[in-house]
């Protein structure tokens, strides 16, 4: 699909709903029981959290009775519903015939459904054959769901006049994400269309099309009730949109900010800054962006909208090169973790807020350690500090301990990368291999900058437990767990420990006080953190 910038010059935002609610996008839940009685279960847990819509997936249900069962389910709902019996060749499960498939919408409609699903395929037929009795009780959503790709922003738009052919009073088009770039032609579609317009990417690489369709006018968006019981892949929970993503409150001036990584879906940033966004009234969302190319990323969502994001694994030695300009230490470093786009000429600039969080923790936990140090200036002056991994956070970590004294050295799994660093900085290097024996002195400071021992790989450690007893302090950037094997067993050794918790909040900041120009929560950040 051909990358477009996103522009939201005069649309205006939505109102509706509660009284503190800042747009109209309706939350719907899909209901996928196999009983009525499960169903009812489900409804209720619904109703509960929050949402204002379910949709009843018939083509879940083992047996069912359309009369009886409809009725009973249109009378004892308590919120809006929505009736889809989805066949097979459309992604869902009913395989019967098609016409008593239809059939059972168009009772479900008779009796007072609030919407019905039909598919494209069918939707002509379908409407041309309803009395404008029937046809005025239930709103008709005809949907295309495409499970491979996402065709072009023309073949979208010929396809939502083909939709609108039909006769439908609402449009829903779910398409697939290949790159994360392609959730921005929907959103384009989005905020152009005419008539109520459901636009859904799925996959993870799609999610922001489900977070971000109230700020582009979006007409519904699906939440599960439970984590991974979904109806199409990349579904958050309802929980998640309205805690996690504060959707109610996005609009269309909302500002977008958001992690850039692969993988991405570990990350606790979005918890972290959409509830430090919401404590003191800030307009912003912070979302998750499953990138595979950072250069197209942000040629594609290059609007003033997309104000900010921080970068991690693999990005941030690329993101270097794909800013307008770069803080002085960020290009010493040779990695950028956060990018701000300048208000004013909406230039994208370039800053490293990893070595911050860091050394500073890893400092803080040298001075709670007696064992390690009592006096003034940096505790990392004169310490032998070994840096596992030459990648962007080694790099960060090599020159912040560079700069406070500290005498370095890098190990890699390939030493030439390792060497490399090691002479950038002015250190030197060794094999990953190597650290299983190495001991010039005791007392020494180990930072693993890696995702060794990252979920799910929780199993795995970058060094030997019994290598662990020459170091006073091990620090770990992995905070998914928080105690990670190498931190278990350097505790257990007899070191201090720093966890990546630390090196997190501390980066996180700078770099909220980066996007917002206000100053940081920074006890809500700790609250926040401690919880999970």
């Amino acid at each position: 699909m051909e990358s477009s910038n996103l522009s939201l010059s005069g649309i205006e935002t939505n109102t509706g709903g509660g009284g503190m609610r800042t747009n109209s996008t309706l939350i719907c839940a899909p209901i996928m029981g196999k009983s009525i009685d499960q169903m009812f279960i489900d409804m209720a847990k619904a109703k509960e959290i929050g949402v204002d819509i379910v949709e009843i997936r018939l083509d879940y249900l083992s047996s069912f009775s359309p009369r009886q069962d409809l009725q009973n389910l249109i009378e004892n709902c308590t919120m809006l519903t929505l009736f889809t019996y989805r066949p097979k060749w459309e992604g869902g499960e009913y395989e019967g015939d098609d016409s008593i498939r239809l059939d059972a919408l168009k009772l479900a409609m008779e009796l007072g459904a609030d919407y019905i699903d039909v598919e494209l395929q069918v939707a002509h037929e379908f409407i041309s054959s309803l009395d404008e009795k029937i046809r005025e009780k239930s709103k008709i959503i005809v949907s295309s769901h495409n499970y491979h790709a996402t065709p072009s922003v023309e073949e979208i738009g010929d396809l939502v006049a083909r939709i609108q052919s039909t006769g439908a009073d609402i449009v829903k088009i779910a398409t697939t994400a290949v790159d994360v770039a392609d959730v921005a032609g929907m959103f384009q579609i989005i905020v152009h269309s005419q008539v109520p317009f459901i636009g859904l990417v799925m996959t993870e690489k799609g999610l922001i099309s489900r977070l971000l369709c109230p700020k582009y006018g979006g007409y519904l968006t699906f939440g599960t009730l439970e984590e991974g019981v979904v109806s199409a892949p990349g579904q958050p929970t309802i929980k998640d949109l309205l805690d996690k993503y504060n959707l109610r409150h996005i609009g269309a001036d909302t500002k977008v900010f958001g992690i850039i990584g692969k993988p991405v879906g570990h990350s606790k940033s979005p918890l972290l800054f959409n509830k430090a966004f919401k404590s003191v009234g800030f307009n912003g969302v912070y979302v998750p962006f499953l990138v595979d190319d950072l250069a197209k990323f942000l040629a594609t969502y290059a609007s003033a909208d997309f104000a900010g994001f921080s970068c991690t694994i693999p990005h941030k030695e690329a993101a270097l090169k794909c800013c307008d300009e770069v803080d002085p230490i960020a290009k010493l470093i040779g990695a950028v973790n956060t990018i701000v786009r300048r208000p004013s000429d909406g230039k994208l600039i370039g800053y490293n807020t990893d070595y911050i969080g860091a050394i500073s923790a890893i400092e803080d936990g040298m001075r709670g350690s007696n064992k390690i140090y009592q006096g003034t200036g940096s505790p990392l002056a004169g310490k032998l500090f070994v840096v596992i991994g030459a990648g962007g956070a080694g790099k960060a970590l090599a020159y912040g301990a560079k700069a406070k004294g500290a005498r370095v050295v890098i190990a890699n799994r390939t030493y030439e990368r390792a060497r490399e660093l090691a002479d950038l900085v002015g250190g030197d290097a060794v094999t990953l291999a190597q650290l299983e024996t190495f001991r010039p002195e005791d007392g020494m400071v180990l930072a693993n900058t890696t995702s060794i021992g990252m979920q799910p790989k929780i199993e795995e450690t970058p060094i030997p437990k019994h290598a662990l007893s020459a170091y006073a302090l091990v620090f770990d950037a992995v905070y998914t767990p928080k105690m990670t094997r190498l931190l278990l067993e350097a505790e257990e050794s007899g070191a201090t420990v720093v966890t990546g918790v630390e090196m997190f909040i501390g980066q996180a900041y700078e770099q909220y006080e980066r996007f917002t120009g206000l100053p940081a929560p920074k006890e809500l950040f700790r609250e926040t953190m401690s919880k999970l």
